[in-house]
């Protein structure tokens, strides 16, 4: 019993269909774009407050971030309060704006907290990041 496909072998193919090839290769393509969709950056989840009248920052600060459960980071890295005051005073030496990225749910009062202490250091720009919606 000899099959047509067997057939076709043997006497060679007049032409490769490549209708498989090319759904193989569109499966891979959906399949890596969804993957690398799914890639998680690490970092500080902070919710800004929103504002109308704010403006784009155009120089380098420091960022201080202060999370919905009242931690700060500095440049990303928990710091405590005596770190922080001394951490400000290099930079009030060297005269670099300072931004403050606070949660929404963050306590007003260790913003203000925290400002205090950046204006009692001598620092003299200091900015709230917001949202601009």
């Amino acid at each position: 019993m000899r099959f047509k496909g067997r057939m076709e072998l043997e006497h060679g193919l007049k032409q490769i269909d490549i209708a498989p090839l090319i759904d193989i290769v569109f499966q891979l393509l959906i399949f890596f774009m969804l993957t690398s969709s799914f890639v998680m950056q690490p970092g500080i989840k902070v919710n800004l407050p929103r504002a109308v009248t704010s403006e784009a920052v155009k120089y380098e600060n420091i960022e201080i971030m202060i999370t919905s459960e009242n931690v700060v980071y500095l440049n990303a890295q928990v710091v405590t309060t005596q770190e922080l005051r001394s951490l400000l005073k290099l930079a009030a030496k060297r005269n670099q704006p300072i931004l403050i990225k606070s949660d929404r749910r963050a306590s007003l009062g260790r913003v203000v907290e925290i400002w205090d202490l950046a204006r009692d250091l001598g620092i003299s720009q200091i900015n709230i990041a917001t949202n601009q919606e």
